[in-house]
């Protein structure tokens, strides 16, 4: 497995060993939005030990698995986005918007990045609200439609590949301004004066950061290019 590993890309290693996100979330490296670097480039690019990382995701897969991701159907895999990472997103974000509010106001002028990363979160969930109910009452319902006319030719397929290209741009706006709160943040680090609501709210966003990340590598590397290749199949039958 090791001797492979090299020239995976981020994702598949991460698709294939769920755990190994947990070692690309310790040191930084995008499995999401750029999860189609191989981990020799990743590795080269944030100067990180490939060997060194090596041993850590050998010793994740050791790890209990977890749910087998690439084994669900569409429809299975997208009741499983909404009900576990668009759940915990819709109940998280006006959580740490609250705690960020609440410090920025009270220590802004001591530490006047807590503005920026207020900002930045605010813009934030104003795009992911928006973008979690695009994906449940347009482009899901679309992938499942898919996936229950498979068996029947006769049916003309809905095109999924704009909203796709929709969702994965907005997914790089996510990351980006994820990336910007987190170097505004001192990688989630509290200054020592921090008060208790402070120190809660970089680590209430570093677990949303995680989380996003997760959902994100579920949808990009996963569920669409499956959507993609079903939709494609069956426009190619249709054509025939």
């Amino acid at each position: 497995m090791t001797n492979e590993l090299p020239s995976k890309t981020l994702a598949a290693i991460v698709t294939e060993n769920y755990h190994a996100a947990s070692v690309f979330e310790k040191y930084g490296l995008d499995f999401c939005c750029h999860g189609k670097r191989s981990l020799q480039k990743a590795c080269a690019e944030n100067n990180l030990s490939l060997e060194f990382l090596l041993g850590e995701i050998e010793a994740s897969a050791q790890q209990p698995a977890r749910k087998e991701f690439d084994r669900l159907s569409l429809g299975e895999l997208a009741d499983y986005i909404v009900d576990t990472h668009h759940h915990y997103t819709k109940s998280a974000l006006p959580q740490v918007f609250s705690y960020l509010q609440k410090v920025s106001t009270k220590h802004g002028s001591r530490h006047e990045e807590l503005f920026k990363i207020f900002n930045d979160f605010s813009l934030l969930r104003q795009e992911l609200e928006q973008h979690m109910l695009k994906e449940e009452l347009i482009l899901f319902p679309r992938i499942k439609y898919l996936e229950n006319i498979a068996d029947h030719v006769d049916k003309a397929p809905l095109n999924v590949s704009v909203p796709i290209s929709l969702m994965e741009n907005e997914h790089e706006l996510a990351a980006n301004l994820l990336r910007e709160i987190r170097s505004h943040s001192n990688n989630f680090t509290p200054p020592p004066d921090a008060c208790t609501t402070y120190r809660l709210s970089f680590s209430a966003l570093q677990a949303f950061e995680t989380d996003l990340h997760q959902h994100i590598h579920l949808e990009n590397n996963i569920l669409f290019p499956k959507a993609l290749k079903l939709f494609n199949d069956l426009n190619g039958m249709m054509m025939n």
